[in-house]
């Protein structure tokens, strides 16, 4: 079923097979993520006492059937796609439900002991999760070569940074939340258009590279054994420094401004193999990071919190959260308390920015890094279609769609692991809320896109066949007469 073999006519004289799609061992591991997921549902209901009955059963098959459908159309219109993709992210986003399900219970609980209503949020986001798939087949749908957004290329880069920068013009109240200006609010739904916008710039960065690489690729003078670039070649990283620090002025969110940074350095590495501009892009960004310390008091709490998060335990907006998810990951320990057996909740945003403290309470350290490396197999499969693909436009944006889910990533985990100071970014398919799932769909969907045209065979014209040739002992003889 994976290996469908071509008979259609050709200069051959035998049907020539082609490369496997494998499909069938994405459908495989789609049921097999399902299973995990439903066992750790019925984990969490045994463990916080509820009734076990054949509805999980039914909850894991309604899973398996959406992303069903997304294998389906990923089957028909991507199919040599990468077979292991689809599957992580389901892996994820269920690991995600069931946390969300879990802490639901234990808010649910609390709120009857002091007698107020209570939403429970884990039905939004399996609703979100379904419009998010909706997406991601649009996405397949309309996108059957990704060289096509090249022409698009200067639109997706003025609308990316309108969308990331519009929190920051709109007033506190329909934009400001937890100290950074990144939502906007209409009545009872937020969005977060920074989600979006940094798809939207890695489109426009990877194009303008693209386009451009010459000029990076140009070395100035030699100083201290190194070659420089040239000073008139500096522009656009200047432009990148300078975009990144206005969005921490107008967003105060370090989260926003390191993960666009960072994927405009990585793209300039991959497109120039030159390190040196690396340093070149960290310099000024540690220089602003170092005025905006000195000029946001917003800043100067979240570092304080960092480095000595007991000692700003009570103040408001203090450490208390950071200490909370450090007690929650040291009570977890290596083995985990069990799904269910823990106290995920007394953890301030344990659903959104802290759900890997959630995870690592219940499940420990071991079930932790093993989310960690379903995220390392999602990015490395990503990178790993990048680098296959023949155009250059491909592996950069295949490269810095990978390299986002990897930095964002370890901006998450490291902000609750106190490795990093915190900056309120969520865990890409793990945490609740609806525009990182939609984004983020949007982005494997591109990641497919990719792998499909790295992995399909290329077009052209076929292999003559080789000719049978008769052994010598059955040839027979030909008489050749002597010319005249």
């Amino acid at each position: 079923m994976s290996s469908p073999v071509d008979t259609s006519p050709g200069t051959g004289s035998g049907p020539t097979r082609k490369l496997p799609t494998r499909r069938g061992t994405e459908l495989l591991m789609l049921a097999f993520a399902t299973v995990i997921i439903t066992f750790a549902l019925m984990l969490v209901d045994a463990n916080q006492g509820q009734e076990l009955t054949l509805s999980i059963v039914w909850y894991g098959l309604s899973y398996l059937g959406v992303f069903t459908v997304a294998h389906v159309a990923v089957r028909y219109f991507a199919p040599y796609a990468d077979p292991l993709i689809l599957p992580c992210v389901a892996l994820l986003n269920g690991i995600g439900l069931v946390m969300i399900y879990r802490i639901d219970l234990a808010s649910a609980e609390r709120a009857a002991q002091q007698d107020i209503a209570f939403t429970p949020d884990a039905p939004r986001q399996v609703l979100w999760t379904v419009i998010a798939l909706a997406l991601f087949l649009a996405v397949l749908v309309l996108i059957k070569d990704h060289r096509t957004l090249t022409r698009y290329a200067y639109t997706c880069g003025l609308i990316g940074f309108f969308a990331l920068a519009l929190p920051g013009l709109l007033p506190a109240s329909v934009s400001e939340v937890n100290g950074a200006k990144v939502w906007v609010r209409i009545g009872p739904l937020g969005l977060q258009p920074g989600e979006f916008a940094k798809i939207l710039l890695l489109i426009f960065f990877a194009a303008f590279l693209v386009s451009k690489r010459d000029l990076f690729m140009s070395a100035g003078k030699r100083v201290l054994g190194i070659e420089w670039p040239r000073p008139r070649d500096l522009g656009p990283i200047v432009l990148a420094t300078g975009a990144a620090l206005a969005i921490f002025v107008l967003l105060k969110d370090l989260g926003q401004a390191l993960l666009l940074f960072g994927m405009v350095l990585m793209l300039i590495y991959v497109a120039t193999e030159r390190a040196i501009w690396i340093f070149v892009g960290l310099v000024p960004f540690a220089a602003g990071c170092v005025i905006a310390y000195n000029l946001f008091t917003h800043v100067q709490q979240r570092t304080r919190n960092w480095l000595d998060p007991l000692a700003t335990y009570d103040e408001a907006g203090g450490g208390y959260q950071n200490a909370q998810a450090l007690f929650g990951l040291g009570t977890g320990g290596v083995a985990g308390t069990g799904l269910g057996a823990g106290r995920p909740e007394m953890v301030p945003l344990s659903k959104t920015d802290f759900i890997a403290a959630a995870i690592g309470e219940e499940i420990g350290f071991i079930g932790l890094a093993s989310v960690l490396m379903v995220y390392l197999i999602l990015a490395m499969r990503g990178m790993r279609g990048a680098l296959a693909v023949r155009d250059t436009f491909g592996k950069l944006l295949g490269g810095g769609l990978a390299f986002a889910i990897t930095m964002q990533v370890f901006v998450v985990v490291g902000g609750v692991t106190s490795l990093i100071p915190m900056t309120g970014m969520t865990a890409p398919f793990l945490s609740y809320g609806g525009s990182s799932l939609l984004a983020n769909y949007i982005l494997v969907a591109l990641l497919l896109r990719i792998s499909d045209a790295a992995r399909r065979p290329q077009q052209g014209a076929r292999p003559r066949a080789e000719q049978q040739r008769t052994p010598l002992s059955d040839t027979g003889t030909v008489m050749v007469e002597r010319p005249s």
